[in-house]
């Protein structure tokens, strides 16, 4: 669901969290929700799923559970286990394409460490497929959206631009070599960047999905009460997303991430932005990248230690504030 429609029906309903175990939970849109055990561990749990965003039916249940673990690893936790959601049409398409999915699925969960302990299935007449997925970290130790700090420099572990490529293959229009680069980044767990955060020290840190870069942005602004200055020269675009925004390939739920984000003056753009480049900035993502704040003295250690991994490190904008505004701005260039 986009933003809008699901604010609209978060605000009907009763949440009752008043446990004063929940350290994370609803109040704060996190990318998972955190529950005290005692002193030293809580658990961190999020789920995910949706329908086919590739052919390859193994592709497609690598890329779900990347996808899903990738909110355990923006926590600053260490994911355990996972149960498999599964909902398929058993009448048109053949098991074994159920097969390959939860075998691309395995594949990714052995990568990462974590355990399969279950699943549920439903017969439906569109698949879908993703993952219910539960970590431990320390109370004290847990990665927010809410810690952004002014001055904090911004880093970014992937491209954006996801969600035009992906729809743009589903109606051939991208080569080959695109798809398997996308494909690429898609199933790249976010395990190693979160290592490095969580070694070097870092004040925020978000996965970048369905909302898109300027979305999942400006709720960390909202959260951590800060504006969030984004420099769009620098920041990673998946080669051939600019022009096919240009050609108007374009999500629907991208369309909704950027209108909803205008309604509510959430972001600034410079005057005369073009408009497929407000698009592609609100991109729907596909199991993207961290966007982390790290204090000024330690963006070159947490550049270090991403380099060192092979996960990349861009640097995207930084945190201030101006006139107690909490939003995302965007800086041209020009």
């Amino acid at each position: 669901m986009g933003p809008k429609a699901l604010a609209q029906v978060m605000r009907q309903v009763d949440t009752f969290a008043n446990d004063d175990r929940l350290l994370v939970g609803l109040k704060v849109p996190d990318d998972a929700g955190v529950f005290r055990l005692d002193e030293g561990r809580a658990l961190v749990q999020s789920v995910d799923f949706f329908t086919p965003v590739v052919d390859d039916p193994a592709d497609f249940g690598a890329i779900a559970t990347a996808n899903a673990l990738s909110d355990i690893y923006a926590m600053g936790a260490e994911p355990l286990t996972a149960m498999n959601l599964v909902a398929f049409p058993q009448d048109r398409l053949p098991l074994s394409v159920l097969s390959s999915i939860l075998s691309g699925s395995a594949a990714v969960l052995r990568q990462a460490g974590v355990a399969l302990v279950g699943g549920h299935s439903i017969d439906d007449p569109e698949p879908k497929f993703g993952l219910a997925v539960t970590g431990l970290v320390h109370p004290d130790s847990i990665i927010t959206l809410a810690g952004a700090e002014p001055g904090d420099r911004l880093i970014l572990t992937k491209p954006i631009g996801v969600g035009i490529v992906t729809t743009a293959m589903k109606r051939d229009l991208v080569s080959a070599a695109t798809v398997a680069m996308v494909v690429g980044v898609m199933k790249t767990l976010n395990a190693g960047a979160s290592k490095a955060m969580r070694r070097v020290g870092v004040h925020a840190a978000t996965d970048i999905t369905g909302f898109g870069l300027l979305g999942h942005a400006a709720e960390m602004a909202k959260a951590s009460g800060v504006t969030l200055h984004l420099e769009a020269p620098r920041i990673p675009i998946i080669p051939g997303a600019c022009a096919l925004a240009e050609q108007g390939v374009i999500p629907g739920g991208t369309q909704a991430n950027l209108d909803y984000l205008l309604e509510k003056n959430a972001v600034r753009f410079p005057p005369g932005y073009p408009r497929s480049q407000q698009l592609l900035l609100a991109d729907a993502v596909t199991s993207g990248g961290l966007l982390i704040a790290v204090a000024p003295d330690r963006v070159d250690r947490l550049r270090h230690a991403l380099d060192a991994i092979g996960a990349e490190a861009h640097f995207v904008g930084e945190a201030g504030i101006r006139r107690g505004r909490t939003d995302v701005s965007v800086f041209s260039g020009d």
